[in-house]
């Protein structure tokens, strides 16, 4: 018996609805614990827990919450379509937006507190030391993403906006090498970032070698049936 579509109908826009309620509860959870780093931040400055040398206490800490959180938000399409945690993608956004804005903070904290606006001395810092010119690279490149992130951006550039977001994985690129050539000998840390980040450029290459395998099948079943009416 083939049920009607109809039918089936009020029961998935319900369901919908539900995801949608569901997802709004937990939203500002995960605003919140986004932000659980920086809150802590300014409680250990304000308590003067952030150690020896604060300023770098404070670069180091903003700059591994921004990588961490430009993973987190890199991880969303692979654990949707593996797991199918379809509500994901809802949040991608937000983490995107708080990797940027953990990595404003850090080159907010190198320009201010580190080279004190010097902007010669901080043009020579960049040209001269490699890991400040990957990590300059990897905000350079988050910049244009966060700007774009809006429902009206995404209209106004249509498919290209797609095309300009994939340079998130440019800017994660940067950010790990960054950190390789920035702890130089205590590399354990970010060998793991590395890791990460290469499983999840893996997973996509392979879902979509898989889309293109996809496509071409659906292109050759086609063809049989066409000739087979002639």
């Amino acid at each position: 018996m083939i049920r009607s579509p109809a039918r089936r109908g009020p029961a998935a826009g319900s369901q919908r609805m539900a995801t949608v309620f569901r997802i709004t509860r937990v939203k500002p959870i995960v605003f919140v614990t986004c932000l659980i780093p920086a809150l802590l931040l300014g409680w250990d400055a304000f308590t003067g827990g952030l150690g020896v040398n604060p300023i770098e206490d404070i670069t180091h800490r903003t700059g591994d919450w921004a990588l961490r959180l430009l993973l987190v938000t890199l991880a969303v399409t692979p654990l949707r379509r593996m797991a199918g945690w379809h509500g994901l993608v809802r949040f991608r956004r937000m983490f995107g937006l708080f990797a940027f804005f953990y990595a404003v903070l850090h080159f907010s904290t190198y320009l201010v507190f580190d080279h004190f606006f010097d902007l010669l001395l901080i043009i020579d810092d960049v040209a001269e030391r490699k890991y400040v010119t990957a990590g300059f690279i990897g905000f350079v490149l988050m910049i244009p993403l966060a700007v774009t992130s809006t429902q009206g951006w995404i209209r106004r550039l249509g498919k290209r906006w797609t095309a300009l977001h994939r340079l998130v994985y440019a800017s994660a690129v940067a950010g790990v090498v960054h950190f390789l050539w920035l702890v130089k000998i205590d590399i354990g840390e970010p060998m793991i970032y590395a890791a990460i980040l290469t499983l999840l450029l893996g997973l996509r290459m392979a879902f979509r070698h898989r889309g293109q395998g996809r496509a071409v099948r659906g292109t050759g079943a086609v063809d049989p049936a066409r000739s087979a009416a002639r």
